[in-house]
């Protein structure tokens, strides 16, 4: 079928045919392949202990974990109450037979999560507000199932990130994250119904691009009180620091200047953690107590 006449006897609302069967497959091919991941949420939880003590942390939520919940199964393994959140049916399902009963995930949407007021210390926000209907919305509803002092580890996109492509990418366009507002939104309408191979077949693209400022904007009108990069949770003895004089020299120089600091982070703004105040004031949406 071409792709003139792919709609001629389909709604256009329909969107492309089996997306979501397609992107399934290929997400699930695509992780399958992907190595690692024991490392990297090693490296996460040690990153986050210097913000918090996680020996006090027991339950934490994996928004978006997708069909392969690698992350849930590392936590669950690792001894933390967690649960995964996906908005994909198709994706549960594949997600339950990968875990085989290490733990739960349950269908609910970022703007609605299935979870009770104030029952989370840790909520996981990985590539998912990239792909939200409604960032604010899910940014409120992760501070509604934080208990006070709890965190949200978010990665995302950064909209001034030098960087031509890379495999994997949001989108196969090079510079695409640079391209203006109505332009990325013609591709992302030229993705959904006419070539779902710009996005790599997901049936939700990236329509959001942030920046470290906007994603602290965001994060205080719905709540959060305080606001960490990665560079600001790193330390001179890190192995990837400490090998070069030059890289612990500019974690402080980048620590401790505030021009520095920005300009670091127009490369490295699509990690943010935000942080829940420990005691209850009425300026935030939630007044719950802890659990």
């Amino acid at each position: 079928m071409s792709r003139t006449d792919l709609y001629g006897s389909r709604r256009l609302a329909e969107g492309y045919p089996e997306l979501e069967s397609i992107s399934t497959e290929v997400f699930s091919e695509s992780l399958s392949h992907d190595t690692g991941q024991e490392g990297r949420v090693a490296r996460v939880l040690e990153l986050l202990d210097r913000l918090i003590d996680l020996s006090t942390i027991r339950r934490i939520a994996v928004v978006g974990c997708g069909p392969r919940p690698e992350t849930v199964r590392i936590l669950a393994g690792r001894g933390f109450d967690v649960i995964g959140i996906e908005p994909v049916e198709g994706h549960v399902e594949h997600a339950q037979e990968f875990l085989d009963g290490a733990a739960t995930v349950a269908v609910g949407t970022a703007e609605r999560l299935p979870l009770a007021d104030g029952s989370q210390h840790v909520v996981f926000l990985e590539s998912v507000l990239e792909h939200v209907d409604s960032p604010i919305h899910s940014l409120e509803e992760t501070y509604r199932v934080l208990a006070p002092g709890g965190i949200a580890f978010v990665t995302t996109t950064n909209r001034l990130r030098l960087a031509v492509n890379r495999k994997g990418a949001e989108f196969n366009v090079r510079f695409y994250n640079w391209l203006p507002a109505l332009v990325k939104e013609c591709y992302v309408h030229r993705h959904l119904h006419y070539d779902p191979r710009l996005a790599n077949y997901t049936p939700r693209p990236a329509v959001h691009w942030f920046t470290f400022n906007s994603l602290c904007a965001l994060g205080r009108t719905a709540g959060f009180a305080q606001f960490y990069s990665h560079i600001d949770l790193l330390r001179a003895d890190d192995p990837s620091v400490r090998s070069s004089l030059i890289k612990r020299r500019l974690v402080d120089a980048v620590r401790l200047n505030p021009w520095a600091r920005a300009a670091a982070l127009t490369q490295v703004g699509g990690l943010v953690v935000m942080r829940k105040r420990p005691v209850e004031t009425d300026d935030g949406p939630g007044r719950e107590e802890q659990p």
